[in-house]
């Protein structure tokens, strides 16, 4: 019979044609082995009164079980289709009431509800990946080695909506795009034991429809969010609304800031979404976004990796080692207008005051520049490209020499020249912000 096997089959036989040498009995069962066979069964006192001692020792020897069948063949098939039938039934119960309890973890608790309840009905585990294969969420928490495995999967469909499974024999990932329409929003990936059994393809697909609609209710509230905290911002840059006031109508980041300005064109739902990828868990919240005509002004917080001394520059302060032309790299404007595929320039603003101000500088570079990329004031002034030109330890004695008057004075005679020295060219040789920094006339 084995042409007619798959695998798994319990084959069924009289012993009618069964070989009659040990040799061919031997053969019969390492064929029926290699073919899949889960076990053979005989019924005696047909066409045989009794399993041949060596078609027993063959099958041992293949880990083969042989049983005897005590009844009809009709009742045993009946019997099979019976639990066949009731196990569906009961898979088909199963999927019902995981639906309903993932409905339930979608109200109460949202994205995590719903994925640690797939993946508690799936006995597996589950996973959120945003629509470029970012890492979004998992069950559990901890980062696994099939994480990249389906993170790959993800960015290979080019942000097309597809389903498909990677199967390996010993664990089955099955990764599903969400979203109704258009691109996908983020991907569902779910990982269980080896075979995909087909009640995890229902919850899996269950799962990623509450997801898709979990996701597109966040963005339009995220997108009506911005919206709001744009138009405030608005009411700043025209000088309707004094930037204290911002701050106390808003949660704003904390200052520093870095302004970015990204060429015209950008609609609010396209920046909010490129905002949220860019972003710290957190931080999107706290952002200023505002569509404009000179472009869409997005008010960010600073990297932590670049310190106020080097973003926003003082000659007399480099630290060894430091070029800090090369700061651009790290600046959240460089991902934003990647992301967004478009050319931004940004500026540094110390206050919600000098928003304004830093909103012009960075609409000044982009119309200026005719590139792709994103341009920051502080690597584009000369100042700044001064700056570069000087290898750090001269810069710290040329420092040294021209201070030394101003500190050599405070020692003689007190008060604090370099403070107001450094607050004047931090305020960008403003006298007026500065004194109003140093709370003095």
């Amino acid at each position: 019979p084995v042409p007619w096997l798959s695998g798994g089959e319990l084959v069924m036989t009289i012993g009618l044609g069964l070989p009659a040498e040990p040799d061919g009995r031997r053969a019969y069962v390492e064929r029926l082995a290699a073919a899949g066979c889960a076990a053979l069964a005989f019924a005696l006192h047909e066409a045989m009164e009794e399993v041949p001692d060596d078609l027993l020792d063959a099958a041992d020897a293949c880990g083969l079980p042989v049983l005897e069948v005590l009844t009809s063949f009709i009742s045993v098939t009946e019997a099979v289709a019976r639990w066949h039938a009731d196990e569906r039934v009961r898979g088909e119960r199963r999927v019902v009431a995981a639906q309903e309890a993932m409905a339930r973890a979608a109200l109460a608790h949202g994205t995590a509800g719903i994925l640690r309840t797939l993946a508690e009905h799936a006995a597996g585990e589950a996973l959120l990946l945003g629509p470029h294969g970012e890492h979004k969420h998992a069950v559990p928490a901890r980062e696994r080695p099939w994480h990249a495995r389906a993170a790959e999967a993800a960015a290979a469909s080019g942000g097309g909506r597809s389903a498909g499974v990677l199967d390996d024999g010993i664990e089955a990932v099955q990764v599903h795009s969400l979203g109704f329409s258009g691109a996908a929003t983020g991907w569902l990936a779910v990982r269980t034991a080896s075979p995909l059994d087909w009640h995890v393809r229902m919850l899996t697909s269950h799962a990623a429809c509450l997801l898709a609609i979990e996701l597109l209710g966040l963005r339009v509230g995220r997108s009506r969010m911005h919206a709001q905290r744009g138009a405030l911002l608005a009411a700043v840059l025209d000088g309707r609304l004094p930037a204290a006031r911002l701050g106390e109508l808003c949660s704003v980041a904390a200052a520093p800031y870095e302004v970015v300005v990204a060429r015209p064109g950008v609609s609010l739902e396209a920046a909010v979404e490129a905002l949220e990828e860019v972003t710290e868990a957190g931080d999107e919240e706290t952002a200023l976004v505002c569509v404009r005509p000179e472009g869409t002004v997005f008010v960010l917080p600073e990297d932590p990796g670049l310190p106020g001394e080097q973003a926003g520059g003082r000659l007399g302060e480099q630290q060894a080692g430091g070029r800090l032309g090369g700061q651009a790299g790290g600046r959240l404007g460089v991902r934003l207008c990647a992301r967004l595929g478009v050319a931004g320039g940004g500026c540094r603003a110390a206050g919600l005051e000098e928003v304004p101000a830093a909103v012009r500088h960075a609409a000044a570079l982009v119309a200026r520049g005719g590139g792709d990329g994103y341009a920051h004031v502080d690597d584009m002034e000369p100042q700044a490209l001064l700056r570069d030109a000087f290898v750090p330890e001269a810069a710290r004695r040329f420092s040294t020499a021209v201070l030394r008057p101003l500190r050599e004075h405070e020692a003689r005679h007190g008060g604090d020249l370099v403070g107001t020295l450094r607050a004047y060219l931090e305020a960008g040789d403003n006298a007026e912000t500065a004194a109003r920094r140093l709370g003095v006339h």
